[in-house]
């Protein structure tokens, strides 16, 4: 029987990291990216999060749970210019590498340019070259698929790495919280408590048209990945439906002048975006969150391709004007759908191979 040997790549606490990497001054202490009194946490460090600070979570809470957190400003290009560094890592040794997002990757490492036979010294190698190229730990998850691999590479952080071998499967996945299931969040886990299911194994003893009828299609995924199935290929060349860029202020936006100049700055910044990848769109959306955390978007499609900037800051300037209320603005975000990418077929083939050593 075939396998593939796929990586989950995390690093760890990632731009909370970054931020006592750069300043020796935070390292050992509490620290949130983003929060305040206003905003939201984008990343808390290993200290704070003793705290019970989570990212997502509102400053103001953060705040009361640790008064002597430290809030850093975030920095999104210092940390794409990491992420990149990082990235590159990856290439080292396979092209099949899917980005989550700035921070985490899979990588499948079935077949690899470096010709290893052990995914496991595949995840250690990357994980020291991140170490050494920058400064930063990294934690990895192999298996057999994606959804495997993704919660193995949360068992021993921060800084370590976990295999779970094909022989392994059904009695972890028998053992594991229910919880712990990537893509069961805290509403589900909650209804699964209801209905006595707190395990993998409590889980698989459920048919599959019980789950169906409980969870609806994602009954189906219930079903499948406690048996260790998970199907979804490590897909490189996505192709792109949105590019956006968006931007959480400290403090919040008050007036209309001020909304108008970051929309500006924004626009400009989509206009950069939109020529590094030669990518055009035909629909603008504005996005606004509020204070109080309300979000209100609007969108408007035209039968030509947006410009430059100046064309998308019109636009959103028209956008903005359709607003319901006037409220302090704490997010402004502009993005760009119905891409000419969607008119590209772009092919990723996806090998399998024998495992001879999946150690």
């Amino acid at each position: 029987m075939s396998h593939r040997k796929i990586i989950h790549v995390d690093m760890d606490a990632f731009y909370a990291s970054v931020e006592q990497h750069d300043n020796p001054q935070l390292r050992g202490k509490a620290i949130a990216v983003g929060g305040g009194q206003y905003g939201v946490v984008a990343a808390a460090s290993y200290e704070a999060r003793k705290f019970g600070i989570r990212s997502a979570m509102p400053g103001r809470k953060a705040l009361e749970l640790c008064p002597h957190l430290i809030v850093v400003k975030p920095r999104f290009q210092r940390y794409k210019e990491i992420s990149q560094q990082i990235r590159e890592i990856f290439y080292e040794y396979t092209d099949l590498v899917e980005p989550l997002s700035l921070d985490e990757a899979y990588l499948d490492v079935t077949e690899n340019k470096k010709d290893m036979e052990s995914a496991n010294e595949i995840a250690r190698e990357i994980r020291q070259k991140i170490f050494d190229k920058t400064g930063l730990t990294a934690s990895a998850g192999i298996s057999v698929n994606k959804f495997l691999a993704k919660v193995a590479s949360d068992y021993n952080k921060p800084n370590g790495q976990k295999t779970i071998h094909p022989s392994q499967i059904i009695d972890f996945m028998e053992k594991l919280p229910i919880e712990k299931f990537y893509g069961i969040g805290k509403v589900t886990a909650n209804k699964m408590h209801e209905m006595h299911i707190f395990s993998g194994k409590d889980l698989k003893e459920r048919s599959l048209e019980e789950l169906i009828r409980f969870f609806g299609k994602s009954g189906n995924y219930y079903y499948n990945v406690v048996r260790g199935h998970h199907k979804s290929e490590v897909k490189p060349h996505r192709i792109q439906k949105s590019v956006g860029v968006e931007e959480t202020y400290f403090e919040n936006l008050l007036d209309e002048q001020a909304v108008f100049k970051q929309l500006k700055i924004i626009s400009k910044d989509l206009e950069e975006r939109l020529g590094r990848k030669d990518i055009k769109g035909k629909t603008l959306t504005l996005k606004i969150k509020y204070k109080d955390f309300s979000v209100y978007t609007r969108s408007k499609t035209q039968d030509v391709y947006y410009g430059d900037s100046e064309n998308l800051f019109e636009t959103a300037q028209n956008l903005w004007q359709l607003r319901p209320y006037d409220k302090p603005v704490r997010l402004l975000g502009l993005s760009l759908s119905n891409l000419n990418t969607q008119e590209k077929k772009q092919i990723s083939v996806q090998l399998k191979l024998p495992f001879p050593d999946f150690e």
